[in-house]
């Protein structure tokens, strides 16, 4: 096939190829792989200023995706790679072949940076999903910056900078620009930017953002990041998000109060649920919501079927169309299988290259996946365009590049339909505001950095 970028995706290229160190903010579905390989295949043999680059990716991207974009092509086929996964000894062939591209999995960064140091032979670092070097405490972070100062060029890849709000900013970015705009040090960064919360002594639990810190941040990274949104760009279909509600019983609700009130179940058959702590106590809500929850003895306790009720009249509501269905939790995954087994529904938990497959061809009435094991990297527009939240998660990055295996470029259906089975009166409605208020940050900053095709790029 033939490479013809769109017009924001050029535009992403030569901001790439003119800016050393720069962050490419791009929603999910807008071809970050393909401009970036564009990039990189005019910077080695049309300039001659890159000579070798490192791809650092999640595993199943690692394994695929960068791969199949570049065989995919016919203006890329020639560039050569090598996937640094696998065994030890896998990974030191690999490491040792003479190629254009090495791609490793983030989790090896820490061993590739071992077998390398002080020699790096790469001169331009890509890092595909920059959210996952967040934590400035991180082993993956701690050799990244080993390895950094030997770049020339640095191109973090992400459409969710800031999941957890303004604090993830610091790491992203001082592995892109070393610390020269949001400082070398974290405790510099907080002093300038936050005042303390909740403390006990000298812990503190909670940093809250100044008044000025979001136009002063966004400012500061003004003019290494590029930022564009694929409702402007590209004709997505439309996305209609709703809520389910569910609501709990009499006795399920007074269970539900009875523990967030006092950390303990006790009125249980032969079981007994506790919260040890306030983060504890949160998850066990969480399971709670969803109605079943893991006992002190590590049995699972089912409490109420009300969300299994849910999915199936969202089922048959669907008339035999595919749906996804996003769970959490081991025993949710469970308790669905079993509910679809009385139904006679078919399901497949998407797990291996061949369950995408299968998906995509529509032979699955039900798929189940793990928000943290499916939210990177996977292709699912074509199986279908329903999507149901079982189970919500705290986490904005995994909600929405799930949500994004649906909504994204490719989706043949005028409309996605994402639903949110939430009870009622429990922390799935807290969840779920959770999320729309990070959402608000997050866009403050893609807003704060938007390109505009024609015009002003930062």
């Amino acid at each position: 096939m033939q490479l013809k970028l769109h017009d924001y995706q050029e535009v992403t290229k030569d901001f790439i190829i003119r800016t050393p160190y720069v962050a490419v903010i791009l929603d999910m579905g807008m071809g970050k792989t393909a401009t970036t390989l564009s990039a990189i295949n005019n910077l080695m043999f049309d300039r001659y200023e890159v000579s070798k680059v490192l791809v650092i990716a999640p595993l199943r991207v690692a394994n695929t995706v960068w791969s199949d974009e570049i065989e995919q092509w016919e203006e890329l086929k020639h560039l050569r790679y090598s996937k640094i996964v696998g065994t030890p000894k896998q990974r030191k062939a690999a490491l040792e072949k003479d190629v254009d591209i090495y791609i490793v999995n983030r989790e090896n960064l820490p061993w590739l940076v071992e077998q390398c140091n002080p020699y790096f032979k790469w001169d331009m670092v890509i890092i595909d999903e920059l959210s996952s070097f967040k934590s400035w405490q991180s082993k993956r972070f701690k050799s990244f910056m080993a390895m950094r100062p030997y770049m020339k060029r640095v191109v973090g890849l992400t459409g969710t900078p800031s999941s957890n709000g303004l604090m993830d900013l610091f790491a992203e970015f001082k592995v892109i620009d070393g610390g020269e705009r949001l400082g070398r040090f974290i405790g510099e960064y907080r002093s300038r930017y936050f005042d303390e919360g909740r403390r006990n002594g000298n812990i503190i639990y909670e940093y809250i953002p100044m008044d000025y810190a979001e136009c002063q941040i966004y400012d500061k990274i003004d003019d290494i990041t590029i930022s564009m949104k694929a409702m402007d760009y590209l004709e997505m279909p439309e996305l209609i998000s709703t809520k389910k509600s569910v609501k709990l019983t009499d006795k399920e609700k007074a269970c539900y109060i009875q523990f967030k009130k006092e950390y303990v179940l006790s009125d249980l058959e032969n079981s007994e649920v506790t919260a040890a702590n306030a983060a504890s106590l949160s998850n066990k809500l969480v399971q709670m919501a969803n109605g079943a929850v893991y006992s002190d003895d590590h049995e699972v306790v089912s409490l109420h079927d009300q969300k299994l009720d849910a999915l199936e009249d969202i089922l048959e509501a669907a008339n035999d169309e595919p749906v996804l269905v996003a769970y959490w939790f081991k025993h949710d995954l469970q308790r669905i299988e079993e509910r679809l087994a009385k139904l006679k529904i078919k399901s497949t938990v998407l797990k291996t290259e061949d369950d995408i497959r299968e998906w995509n061809k529509g032979n699955i009435t039900v798929g189940l996946l793990h928000p943290a094991s499916a939210g990177h990297g996977l292709n699912l527009q074509k199986g279908g365009h329903h999507l149901v939240w079982f189970g919500l998660t705290w986490s904005l990055e995994l909600y929405q590049q799930t949500n994004a295996r649906l909504w994204r470029q490719g989706q043949q259906a005028e409309t996605v339909v994402i639903q949110h089975i939430v009870t009622e009166g429990t922390i799935d409605e807290e969840i779920l505001k959770a999320l729309e208020n990070k959402d608000a940050q997050q866009s403050r900053l893609i807003e704060a950095v938007r390109a505009e095709i024609g015009g002003r790029d930062g």
